[in-house]
């Protein structure tokens, strides 16, 4: 079969590759729909950050690995021991893979792991491929009100839905946004969710602060204005809790300027360098900052949410190809295409 293989920084190859099995405890799954994660961008530009060189301990693979893990298709084989999903069923993906011994697994928080991984990061298989075999704990159905579309969004909405439920964000507060890629984009609406009153939404991008637009949040174009100060004069003082969704280390302090006096700042992106900021800028307000990796214990409501309109793919998707595009429209259109919200290939 097909299926996009990293090698290394800047090399990836669509391969044929020898089919999987449902071997036991694991479930066969046809791919019909992966999403291009930002992950998945920072391995191709900058990795290896989460796909292992050596053999990983739960996954038991290491690179070259098959990417792709926000994914979604309809199971075609089950292996041996798994009763709770059949063929024919419509299912998505939670790819985290957790020890289930260590202090954080026994506390039920698998994505703060010793060993953590991700299905298609960590080796194991991955969504940029024809089939995968899942193990069958990853498998979630989803209802026929949710597409499959919808069901390749699940994994990085899941993150957004994560990040607001960690955040101090009450039902009625303020918050902000700094950066409105697939990620902020998926915060919006699940702070949304959440009962945020004003969502700030800073981007540069015309098209991306437009789609910011379009899911309710107030845009400020921070080629326009100093984002600071904008937010601090509407919301006389600062919002209650920004979210960090760039990436980029100067934001990151803006992000925590932002805030108000006892504000949270919740770093929801995954950096490349280190951003350098002032203890005073949190101490002298007596400011919060958190970080959140991945989710955990989110995946039912996110697909819930779904089913009631959230997170809806028409509006997050602005592109989709095939998987013998992936390199080229996929990845490297991502890196020309700065505009493209979330691009998601099909794989048949």
């Amino acid at each position: 079969m097909k299926a996009l293989r990293w090698h290394g920084a800047g090399d990836l190859r669509l391969e044929q590759i020898e089919e999987p099995k449902a071997m036991k405890g694991k479930v066969k799954v046809k791919i019909k729909w992966c999403g291009i994660c930002g992950s998945d961008l920072h391995e191709y530009t900058a990795g290896p950050i989460f796909i292992p060189t050596e053999t990983h301990p739960l996954s038991g693979d290491k690179a070259p690995i098959v990417l792709g893990h926000e994914f979604s298709g309809e199971v075609v084989e089950v292996g041996e021991g798994v009763t709770t999903v059949q063929a024919g069923d419509r299912v998505t993906v939670e790819p985290i893979y957790a020890c289930g011994e260590c202090e954080a697994c026994l506390k039920g928080k698998n994505n703060l792991c010793e060993q953590l991984g991700f299905f298609g990061l960590a080796g194991g298989g991955g969504g940029f491929s024809e089939y995968a075999a899942v193990p069958a704990d990853m498998i979630h159905q989803l209802p026929e009100t949710v597409s499959f579309e919808q069901g390749a969004l699940v994994e990085p909405a899941a993150v957004a839905l994560h990040a607001a439920r960690q955040s101090k964000l009450k039902v009625g507060d303020k918050a902000a946004v700094f950066g409105t890629g697939p990620i902020g984009l998926l915060v919006i609406e699940a702070l949304k969710a959440s009962g945020a009153a004003d969502i700030y939404a800073v981007e540069i991008s015309d098209i991306r602060r437009q789609k910011a637009a379009e899911l309710g949040a107030i845009t400020i174009d921070p080629k326009q204005c100093d984002p600071v100060s904008e937010i601090q004069k509407r919301t006389n003082g600062g919002v209650d809790v920004a979210f960090e969704v760039t990436g980029v280390p100067p934001v990151l302090k803006q992000a925590i300027h932002a805030t108000k006096m006892e504000g949270e700042t919740m770093v929801v992106s995954i950096f490349e360098k280190e951003a350098p900021i002032h203890p005073h800028d949190i101490v002298m307000k007596e400011r919060t900052l958190t970080g959140i990796i991945g989710y955990r214990n989110v995946f039912p409501a996110v697909i819930s949410l779904m089913a009631q309109g959230y997170f809806p793919a028409d509006k997050l998707v602005t592109k989709r190809i095939t998987l013998d595009e992936v390199i080229e429209e996929g990845f490297e259109g991502l890196l020309k295409e700065r505009d493209q919200v979330k691009i998601l290939v099909q794989a048949e």
